[in-house]
Order: C-alpha cells, then structure tokens, then sequence
C-alpha cells in the first residue's frame, strides 16, 4: 500500500462511519461494565461484511483525477472526505480483505500471512510488502492481542482505540439499545470531561449476542451530524472463502516492491490523536487488550549505514493526558507525502511557523522545521505544546 495510505488513512480512521441504527429494541439491560466484558470475551473470529464510513469533517473533497493529479496520490486524504463503502473479509490474525468500492474504481488491500498487497484498478497499479509475522511464542506470550485482526479499518478496530484509551477523563454511560446490520445492539457512549477537546461524544453499538462492536459515531462540539462514523451495514459470522486472501497481480499491472515497514508504534503513538492515558482501563476481571511487544529486531534499516546496520524509530514525544493529549513526531520521522503531498498542501492554511490542517475533530500542525503536532484539540493547543520547553 503506497507508504501514505497506510500510516495515515489507518490512523485517521481510528481517531474518530453513519451508523446504520435502526429503531430501538427490547434488549436486557447491562451496565457498562458488563457491555465492556462482553466487548473483551467477544469470540468472533471470521465474518465478512459491508461497512460504510462516512466523514464530515469541514475538509473539501479531494480531486482524484485531472491535471498534476498522481494517480494513488489522494487514497487517504479522500478516504476523509464524504461517503466510502468497502468489504470486509477477515478469518484470524493474519487474513484480512478490504475492498474500497468506488464509482470509478477499486481499491483491494489483501493481507496473508506475512504477504500484504494494495491493488488500485484506476490506474493498474500493485504495492506488495513483505510484513512480519510473530512467531507462535511471541503470540503464545500476547495474551488477548492473539486473536486481534489484522489493522485494517473496521467498527471492531476503531473502537478498541478509543476504549483502550478510558481512563478519569472519560464519562461511560449506556444508551438506548437498538438495530446495527439487522442485529440487536448495546451502545456504549464515551464522553469527555475535558473542556479542551474537539470531541463531544463517541458512540459504540455492540452486538447483543457476540459482543463484537459494529458501529462507531463520533460527534464534535457544535457541530448537529456526526463528524465521523464507521458502521457494517450486513455482516455474516461464516469463515469466507480462503480464496479470498490469496491475491494475483492482474495481467499488465505495475508492481512495486516496497521494503518491510518498521515495526507499528502502540496504538497511542501510531494515532497522533488518539487519547493516551497512562493507564487504560480493562473490563471488570478482563486483560486489557493489548499490542504485541515488539521484538528486538523491529527496527528500521538504514540504507548505507555502518554498524548497526539498523536503527530504531525516535519516540513522539506526549503533552497532556486523556482526551487533551498532543503527539509530537521529530523532525524527518513524519511520512514524506505527509509534508510534501500538494493534494494535503490545499487543505493547509499558514500559520506562524509552517502550516495547518484544522478539522471538527483533529488538529494537525506542520512546523517548517520538519515537527509535527498532532491531537483532537483546537490549533492552539498544538502551537503551545510546540513551544513548550
């Protein structure tokens, strides 16, 4: 998947599609705690589905094609703008199949075991990376992060961000129970404390018999619809075809080999914006779901480097806690067509020191000396923890 695509179209979706929520239903009633339990025990391993991600984010729509326009080049940032639909496809850890439907092409993301491939029909084009897969002790040893999916963008992904993130900050209510993909559904509504975030409310319906989490709905301060969401509107819990996850360059398409990508950042660090608290909060006598400690040889290689031949990622740096939280990437750490893309560069107003991306839900600051700032704050918020000593 072209290098953008996967650190920035991921990681946006994970801060904050409509959901499908019917009328509301007759469910038993559950407390929070309990809805979180059934979130941590869900026993969902296979489904496939169609889940539908829309975004209104105050962001214009994003050409995908004309003149200057590189083909490939507006994946993520389009993906933020207005209505997407996609299959899903996932039978494990390590099998997952995405298909971004749109009226003038496809997108397929195919994941196999240590094989990943990011397929565009719009101009025929291949990305296959070879992604590491941890060994059967280094799972053994995760705990519940065994069974996790695959980091593709789905209702279940999106919402064990934000729930990893619960802590003081952070008000847990249940709502009114009602219908997400034809199934009856517990919601969960999150709720800052925090005068000095962007976010209002994120919602989370869950599934009343699997407990697996099928629709996400975040809301910004003053803004009435939904700034993002993330929801299946049909779902199937059947193991999908294996045929699925294997995928074949079509005849005459152009493949890039790219090289393996460093070992992901926990989820905090991965997503700028994502809350960060010291200590997120598990479901009562449940683990807390977390990310596979990285091994001692996940790091960057570094083309032409002496000894060591390979280097690891600089740390972000973190400003503030819960909801108010603020990533820092060093100079040179950000993606290039992150700082260098001219699609981003139209979306960007210049501030005192580089420039902006302001949205109803994130802020992003990209200071002319390579930084970036990133959170689900006012601009403000960044500018200072850009100054901070």
């Amino acid at each position: 998947m072209p290098a953008l695509l996967i650190p920035l179209a991921l990681a946006l979706a994970a801060l904050v599609g409509s959901v499908q929520a019917g009328a509301v239903v007759s469910l038993p009633p559950k407390t929070a705690d309990e809805i979180l339990a059934m979130i941590a025990r869900t026993e969902v391993r296979a489904l496939s589905g169609t889940v539908v991600q829309t975004a209104e984010l105050g962001l214009p729509e994003v050409p995908t094609a004309g003149p200057g326009i590189v083909p490939g080049a507006t994946s993520a940032l389009e993906l933020l703008t207005g209505s997407h639909t996609a299959r899903v496809y996932l039978d494990g850890p390590f099998k997952a199949r995405l298909q971004i439907l749109d009226r003038m092409a496809e997108r397929d993301f195919v994941v196999n075991g240590g094989d990943a491939w990011f397929y565009n029909s719009a101009d025929n084009s291949v990305t296959h990376l070879s992604v590491p897969v941890p060994s059967k002790a280094e799972r053994r040893g995760s705990g519940p992060s065994e069974t996790a999916r695959p980091d593709i963008p789905t209702p279940e992904a999106m919402a064990g961000h934000f729930l990893s993130a619960i802590d003081s900050s952070t008000k847990v209510t249940v709502g009114d129970a009602s219908t997400v993909a034809g199934r009856s559904a517990y919601r969960l509504s999150l709720v800052p404390r925090s005068d000095g975030t962007l976010v209002d409310s994120v919602s989370i319906d869950v599934d009343s018999e699997t407990g697996l989490p099928l629709g996400v709905e975040v809301r910004a301060k003053g803004q009435p619809e939904p700034a993002y969401s993330l929801a299946y509107t049909d779902v199937n819990f059947s193991t999908p075809d294996a045929a699925l996850f294997t995928f074949t360059p079509p005849a005459g398409a152009t493949v890039t080999e790219k090289p393996v990508p460093m070992k992901p950042l926990p989820p905090t660090m991965e997503d700028p914006a994502i809350p960060a608290p010291d200590a997120p909060v598990p479901a009562p006598n449940e683990p807390a779901p977390t990310e596979p400690a990285p091994s001692p040889d996940a790091l960057v290689p570094t083309p032409g480097a002496a000894t060591p031949p390979m280097l690891p990622h600089p740390s972000p740096s973190v400003t503030g806690e819960g909801w108010d939280t603020v990533i820092g990437l060093p100079a040179g750490t950000a993606p290039a067509e992150l700082t260098s893309n001219p699609l981003l560069a139209q979306a960007l107003q210049p501030v005192s020191g580089g420039r902006a991306l302001t949205t109803s839900l994130v802020s992003v600051l990209i200071l002319d000396d390579g930084r970036v700032f990133a959170g689900l704050v006012p601009l403000d918020r960044l500018e200072s923890a850009a100054t901070a000593p």
